[in-house]
């Protein structure tokens, strides 16, 4: 997992149990895994709906999927450390920290695709808005921080971003950092 917020963790606990998969995520984010609903972020949830009425309705559908209802993992995840890993496809792990502290994306040279998770997205759920970005800080443990991660994505290059929210990204990443910049945090 890129993290381990409810909206990420879900499917996870599912896997572990009727499949026997192991679950990867970063160390950072173990507690999370088991607790998905127990994270730090930055602004009240609450006003978020009221002042972003495209992202009540992003929140709305995911209630609807069922992101209220998950349960954490009933054990520990497996640690996912940064660099090349031996997962499945043998993704090189970035550490893409502040969105949450244990944040990983998991890029995929030879496919020349990324999976940026909530580090870089194309739709922000709280707000609505569109277009590369980071997620407001109703989800965001630290922004100044997950800015900065970003550098991180940016030195990939070319590459189809996979985000955790919103549609797919083709072009160079710098790019799409270089907006997610100029958005700033919300």
């Amino acid at each position: 997992m890129t993290h381990a917020h409810f909206d990420h963790v879900g499917m996870a606990r599912r896997l572990q149990e009727e499949v026997g998969c192991s679950v990867h995520v970063h160390l950072a984010d173990a507690y999370l895994a088991l607790h998905p609903y127990r994270y730090r972020h930055e602004r009240p949830r609450l006003g978020y709906p009221l002042r972003y009425p495209k992202g009540a309705a992003q929140l709305l559908r995911m209630a609807r999927a069922g992101a209220l209802r998950v349960r954490g993992l009933d054990r520990i995840p497996e640690g996912l450390p940064a660099g090349p890993s031996e997962l499945p496809g043998r993704p090189n792990v970035v550490l893409t920290q502040g969105h949450t502290a244990g944040h990983c994306a998991l890029d995929f040279p030879d496919r020349g695709a990324t999976i940026t998770g909530d580090a870089l997205v194309t739709l922000d759920p709280y707000t609505g808005h569109e277009g590369p970005r980071i997620i407001a800080g109703a989800a965001t443990a630290d922004s100044p921080r997950a800015l900065r991660s970003l550098a991180a994505i940016a030195e990939l290059g070319r590459r189809t971003m996979l985000p955790g929210h919103g549609a797919a990204w083709t072009g160079e990443l710098r790019d799409a950092v270089a907006a997610a910049r100029a958005a700033g945090r919300s």
